[in-house]
């Protein structure tokens, strides 16, 4: 096989790799390993890191209760988000900039399809879950970026403090 042939394979493998691991707005997360990549609002931990559970509940009214929660820099936590609507909902972790850049892209292209630790797509009636050590401190938000949804107010704030003494 000529040099220009394996080029062409290793490209469509590749291509057809990152096709394989993307996940559409509402579909299943595939079960590849934790991408661990640090974010201004922290990064992915594994499940048995966390200290603590935190609960949100997502509805068709374009809210999440709560729609704010206090962390202490360092904490892992398991966020559990339960969509009590009947259509798909998400919850995406971020700086308010990057949210607003992201829900401005999915106006545009609500089919985009995209994977990442910081974000879960619950189909109505069911939950998923985030685990997230928060290693940084300052104001973070949640949202939920379906197109639309994010517009009509479906967001909320992360307030993460420093340790105490």
């Amino acid at each position: 096989m000529g040099i220009e042939n394996r080029r062409w394979l290793l490209a469509a493998l590749l291509s057809l790799g990152a096709l394989g691991s993307a996940q559409a707005h509402g579909g299943e997360k595939h079960a590849g390993p934790l991408r661990k990549e640090q974010k201004a609002w922290g990064i992915a931990a594994e499940p048995r890191a966390a200290g603590r559970t935190v609960r949100f509940v997502m509805s068709d009214d374009m809210r999440f209760t709560p729609d704010r929660l206090e962390v202490r820099r360092g904490e892992t936590l398991r966020i559990v988000v339960k969509n009590e609507g009947a259509m798909l909902h998400e919850f995406v972790l971020g700086t308010k900039a990057e949210l607003d850049e992201h829900a401005a892209l999915m106006l545009k292209f609500p089919n985009m399809e995209h994977d990442e630790p910081y974000m879960a797509h619950v189909p109505a009636g069911q939950q998923a879950q985030i685990v997230w050590t928060f290693n940084r401190a300052g104001e973070f938000d949640f949202a939920c970026l379906i197109a639309g949804h994010y517009q009509a107010g479906m967001v909320g704030k992360i307030i993460v403090k420093e340790k105490q003494r």
